[in-house]
């Protein structure tokens, strides 16, 4: 299968990801600049963790009306599968492909560290490989993840099983403790309604190398796998 890795001004986990699919589980892969009006030939587009356009006006506010996103829109629409991680998450909800927002974390400071996630939905495209309920170890490094969206927003995301991952104990104890952020209920990873679009805030694409720490994030690139190549 083909990965697509958009590159926008300020992107700095675009490496990151590229050296996962291509060199980690041989995939093929290409770099997508800002500016480009094809997306033709990818099965998968990820938006990668950064401070795109450097955060001005809010995170990822700039970065959605790049000339990408337009293909970005319109490949998610057509079915194509489309991860967004951390700046990515954020420019998705900018875009209107995902509801909500990211707003700074509760305690006003970047926070880079270790976290454990609960799998809510074992089921999409991006979490087959995983369990329900099963508890991964994802790392997370920003200043705005803070996911809001209004009561009617949240309760259609719980409702239908939208909510991919939350923040919890090692344990899987969904509480207060365990957010790193503030949250609304714990949320660090939600799906589209037709489940080909994932937003999330932590790094799986720092995770998939036991020599660099935990590979819990393995799970979300051999799910997009198994399900284009199955």
């Amino acid at each position: 299968m083909k990965f697509g890795v958009i590159v926008f001004p300020g992107s700095n986990c675009d490496h990151d990801c590229y050296h996962v699919v291509k060199h980690v589980f041989k995939q093929e892969a290409d770099y997508v600049w800002h500016k480009s009006t094809s997306l033709e030939g990818f099965d998968c587009v990820i938006l990668p963790g950064g401070f795109s356009y450097g955060d001005y006006l809010r995170t990822g506010a700039i970065a959605s009306s790049s000339p990408v996103m337009n293909e970005v829109v319109s490949f998610a629409k057509g079915g194509g599968l489309v991860l967004g991680i951390c700046n990515g998450f954020q420019i998705l909800t900018e875009a209107g492909l995902l509801p909500g927002v990211l707003m700074r974390n509760k305690g006003l400071k970047f926070i880079c560290s270790r976290t454990s996630l609960k799998v809510e939905n074992a089921a999409s495209r991006f979490t087959k490989a995983y369990k329900k309920g099963q508890v991964v170890d994802i790392p997370i490094a920003h200043a705005d993840g803070n996911y809001y969206a209004s009561a009617d927003d949240i309760k259609l995301l719980e409702d239908s099983g939208r909510v991919a991952f939350r923040y919890s104990t090692p344990e899987g104890a969904v509480i207060d403790a365990a957010n790193p952020n503030g949250s609304v209920n714990n949320i660090a990873g939600i799906l589209n309604e037709a489940g080909n679009v994932l937003g999330m805030m932590p790094h799986p694409e720092r995770a998939c190398e036991g020599e660099l720490g935990p590979i819990d994030g393995k799970g979300v690139f051999e799910s997009v796998i198994g399900a284009v190549l199955k």
